[in-house]
Order: structure tokens, then sequence, then C-alpha cells
């Protein structure tokens, strides 16, 4: 074998671990391609945390196994990821063009596929709760400004509708000696961003110090050399103290961006998903960050059609949307996964009706997200460009890259990674248009 392909699906996290298998890879002398019919070894990085993303990965699996057909069995078809952790043993026997199946932590025996081409190789971890230290660099994928950076794999909040923690096991911090070696090699590697990713960034630190230890771990990182931003990722609104929003407001170098996944806001249903906190905390909680004079924002996550979920409480979801104008907000409609305890609650929504939930929603918050926009006409901020093709694209601070909105320049007369002023002067839809200022 000389090269290799990967097929990227699912979450940052998964970002990440695809990065490590290149990595790992080209230490075996072989050279990532991207695209699949130049590749002798064909990777699906595969996700499996609700159905939509399972159909996804087995459809990539599927569609990458026609052209290993069509190259009369020169190629080999592997799977990694979370879908492979979960249903080696289904999708071993399902889908019989894959040639490997490897789990979480176990793609370095890909390599066994170069020793014993003729055989099928699965080799899965019974247990993910390790933090592998590869003796290897993340290949970082190019012409990118951001990286993300897994502070914490796995994941004890047993949310009740969650397979995480079946699937990537307990939570688990990383050193921060770790952490901030990869920091380094990022920013020594042109990244201009540093996204902090985990299942749950504010537990960072309480299994291997004693307690959290996020704040320290930021405070490492962004005494680190250099100008960049650092992104933080996945706060748990239960665990969202002030020590910690205060050290992000007063931190130059940490971006104003709350993401908090709240799911919702009825106080039912929010005990029946497990997730330790009331409408009252987090109303008090927006309020709080809402309260600093710098700008800030907030991203968020709904499901909508969790079991039980009523009419009366799918609007008082809508009503408490409208009222609190979030600045990003995503939708998902509730996926009932075997073996989490939801999927055997009474009052299982009907898919239709999930359905014009979703919509419903995603109707009002698009209004939301327009008139937000209009606000920021005239203003000035600061942008990381993403790409230069005719037109500069970049984002604010208060924009995650790929689930948040742009700012374009009509203007192509800046460089990826490059930070700049820039004057908002209208909006397009989600995105924002700007003009850069002569110098």
């Amino acid at each position: 074998m000389k090269s290799f392909y990967i097929h990227r699906l699912g979450c940052p996290k998964n970002d990440v671990d695809a990065e490590y298998i290149a990595g790992f890879l080209q230490k075996q002398n072989l050279t990532e391609v991207f695209k699949p019919e130049d590749a002798d070894l064909l990777i699906v990085n595969s996700c499996g945390f609700i159905q939509e993303a399972k159909e996804e990965s087995i459809g990539s699996v599927l569609s990458l196994a026609g052209i290993k057909k069509g190259a009369a069995g020169s190629k080999k078809l592997v799977l990694t990821g979370c879908l492979s952790q979960r249903y080696a043993s289904e999708l071993a026997a399902d889908i019989p063009e894959l040639d490997g199946i490897f789990g979480l932590n176990d793609f370095t025996e890909i390599k066994k596929l170069f020793q014993n081409e003729d055989d099928r190789i699965i080799a899965l971890s019974d247990n993910p709760d390790i933090y592998p230290a590869y003796d290897f660099p993340r290949a970082l994928r190019p012409g990118e400004s951001f990286a993300y950076l897994k502070i914490s794999d796995g994941c004890d909040n047993r949310c009740s509708y969650c397979a995480i923690p079946d699937i990537r096991g307990h939570f688990r911090s990383r050193t921060m000696e770790a952490v901030c070696e990869e920091a380094e090699y990022l920013l020594a590697n042109g990244k201009r961003e540093l996204i902090l990713v985990s299942q749950e960034s504010t537990a960072y630190g309480r299994d291997l110090y004693g307690g959290p230890r996020l704040i320290e771990l930021l405070d490492r990182i962004s005494g680190l050399e250099g100008e960049f931003w650092i992104r933080l990722m996945y706060t748990h609104p239960a665990r969202l103290e002030t020590e910690l929003i205060d050290y992000m407001i007063d931190n130059r170098k940490i971006c104003n961006y709350f993401d908090l996944p709240l799911q919702h806001i009825n106080d039912e249903l929010l005990r029946t998903m497990g997730r330790k906190v009331s409408r009252r905390q987090i109303e008090k909680l927006l309020d709080r960050i809402r309260a600093y004079k710098s700008p800030t924002a907030i991203r968020t996550n709904f499901i909508v059609g969790f079991p039980g979920e009523s009419e009366e409480q799918f609007e008082e979801l809508c009503r408490f949307v409208e009222e609190s104008r979030f600045d990003r907000l995503g939708v998902f409609s509730y996926s009932a996964e075997e073996g989490t305890p939801a999927a055997a609650f009474p009052g299982q929504v009907d898919e239709e009706i999930k359905e014009q939930r979703y919509h419903s929603l995603m109707r009002l918050q698009q209004q939301i997200a327009f008139e937000n926009n209009d606000r920021f006409v005239g203003r000035r901020f600061d942008i990381i460009v993403d790409e230069v093709n005719g037109e500069t694209v970049g984002r604010t601070r208060f924009d995650a890259p790929e689930i948040d909105q742009t700012v374009r320049l009509k203007t192509g007369d800046a460089a990826p990674g490059e930070i700049i002023e820039v004057v908002i002067t209208g909006s397009d839809g989600y995105d924002l248009l700007g003009e850069r200022e002569e110098v």
C-alpha cells in the first residue's frame, strides 16, 4: 500500500481522531490523498451518535465499497470511529466488503492489513477508557486557520438520551502537559485559532487533579507565544461557574463565546433528560453572561420531540427561544438510541411531529438570527480569515467554524490565518458582509 484516503464524519472530536489516524499512516510511509479513486486504503472515520449519523456513515461505507469493487480488488476498505466501536460484530456480518473494523483506540492495528493482506481484521478494545499517548504527530489538514484541540474524552453525565458514555467510555482528561505540547505543535504549524473540545469542557481535570482545573489549563495555553484565539466548546450549563466566566471575559486571547448545550427549558423534561439543571438556573446563567460590558455570544442546542414532550412544553421552548434571542442556535430531533434509558420511556413522539417541531423552531431562530445581524451593520470587528478565493471569507470571535456564520469581503487581499479588522456593511441571510478599512 502506498496511499490512503479518509472520509471524515461526525463531530470535532472525530476530526482530531482522523488527523491522528492520518499521522500514524504517514509514519508507515503512506501518503494521504484526497480522492478515494487515488487511494490504496479507504477509511471511513464514522459517527454513531444518532440514527441520522449512523445512516450517513453506512452510506459512506457502501459508496466507497463501490469504488473498491470497481478497482478489481486492489483497494482495502476499513471502518474506524464511533460506529465501529459500537457495532463491530453487526457491521462485520452485514458488510462483507469491509477488510477491517477498528475501535476508537485501535486504529494502529491497521498496520496488520499491510502484513496480512488477505485477512480480515477486527480490532476492538472492550473498554476505551484510556487516553493513549501516540508517538506521532497529527497530520493537519492543509489550509485551515483553526484546529480542534481535544482536552478530554468520554463522559460520566449519563444523560438519558445519550449513548456517548457507552461508546467513548468514562470521562478522562488529558494531562496539561500533553494538551499544551499539542497546542504548541498546532501553533508552530500555522494555526491561529485553537478550539478546545471534549464531551464536557467544564469537567476538565477532575479525574486527574481532584477537581476542575480548566482555568489553569486555559492560563497555560494562553501563555504560549504568538497572536492567536482560543475558543472553548461544550461547557455544561450546570457547571459553568462565575469564576470561569470572569476569566474568559478578562483573557483577551479567549473568545467571548459561550457554547451551552441546554437541550430544553421545561423543568420536567430537563429532569427526565438527566441534565442536572433547572430553568431558573439556566435563566440566571444567561443573565450573568449578558451582564458583562464586553460583548458576548451564546450558542446553544435544543432537542425537540423528546419522549413525553407535549405541545405545551414545545411551545414553552419556543417562547423561551423568542425571549432569549440566542446568537447561535442548533436544533436536533430526538433519536431513540438503543441502550439509553430514554429509548424505553413512554410517550415516544411521532416522527412527523418531531419534524414539524424541528422546522418550526428553526424558522423562529432564523428570523432572530437575521434580526440580530442587522445590529452589526456599521460596527468594526476583528475577523480571522479562513479562505481567500476571489473574495475573503472569515469569522468574528463570536463564530465557530463549520457551524456558525461567516463574514464575506468582496476583495481577496488577505491571507488565510490572518486576523484583520473589518467594518460590517450589510448581511446576506445568516452571513455578514464587510469591508477592510484602508490602512
